[in-house]
């Protein structure tokens, strides 16, 4: 099946299960409706993935291999094993509760993988230029869950507005492939050397509490509205934080939903995965019952 297909096919086996996206269609029930009321949607996000590595390099060595991968959705599509993407939302007058679930395993070729420079302890680290990069890939999979409880704190015609607080967890996991024109000897004095073809690994798991909003504008146009998200946090991050906006259109229990969404998480300079940003358009279908 094709790449695009592998995304449509998960995102619709999705929405039998979870719900609104945040900042999609957000169809919310009027505070004071009672009972509790559900969305479901799936979702297709489309971003481009920045990371900054830092991999460590064996102990016999001693040192870190710090990487930069930067790959558009145009580039990784044709390679992405698979993706599902879907979150939930449940709402009580004034109270909901928000999940958001993201899946992907993907692949960057050597275009998009750039091995920045060997840093072996004790020494100088050694920058690598292009040429001497004879053909590094990666391989990232990431799962991304975010949950937040919100109250609605403003509910008028034209707008409406939720606070909410709750926590995201990453768990990333990369693989580079390097093959390197270079022969370093290891600071250590046991004769081990350094360069050609390789491989480093992360496996890395982060807890980060966050806060936030959501809601949306409601336009003069019967069913059109801006919706809007934003939260920022921290915990295993020193700053994570999520933005999406867009135009949305709602019509009884459906409605749909064209977004940007960014979302990053920034580490200290020490970690293994320093930075990491996905970010690009969203398309996003809810129905609410």
């Amino acid at each position: 099946m094709p790449a695009f297909g592998r995304i449509l096919t998960a995102s619709l086996i999705a929405a039998l299960a979870v719900a609104l996206a945040p900042g999609s269609a957000d169809a919310q029930s009027p505070p004071g409706d009672s009972g509790w009321t559900f969305n479901i949607a799936p979702y297709i996000w489309l971003p481009q993935i920045r990371a900054d590595l830092s991999y460590n390099l064996p102990p016999a060595l001693g040192g870190r291999l710090p990487t930069n991968i930067n790959v558009p959705a145009a580039e990784y599509l044709p390679d992405l094993g698979i993706a599902g993407m879907f979150a939930a939302e449940a709402r009580n007058d004034r109270f909901s509760l928000l999940s958001d679930f993201i899946y992907m395993r993907l692949s960057a070729g050597a275009s998009d993988t750039r091995v920045k420079e060997v840093e072996l302890f004790g020494l100088s680290p050694v920058p690598l230029s292009r040429q001497m990069d004879l053909g590094s890939s990666t391989t990232l999979k990431a799962a991304i869950w975010t949950l937040v409880g919100g109250y609605t704190v403003v509910q008028e015609d034209w707008v409406s507005l939720d606070v909410m607080a709750g926590f995201r967890f990453a768990t990333i996991r990369t693989n580079t492939d390097y093959n390197l024109n270079i022969s370093l000897t290891g600071p250590r004095g046991n004769g081990v050397v350094f360069g050609g073809p390789g491989a480093v690994s992360i496996n890395r798991s982060i807890w980060d509490g966050i806060a936030g909003i959501r809601g949306r504008f409601r336009l003069p146009e019967p069913g059109m509205f801006i919706p809007y998200y934003f939260d920022i946090g921290a915990g295993g991050s020193k700053l994570t934080w999520q933005i999406a906006s867009g135009l949305g259109y709602q019509t009884g229990w459906a409605g749909v939903s064209l977004l940007y969404r960014y979302m990053a998480f920034e580490q200290q300079n020490s970690a293994t995965v320093r930075h990491l940003s996905f970010g690009g358009p969203m398309v996003a279908v809810n129905f609410s019952f």
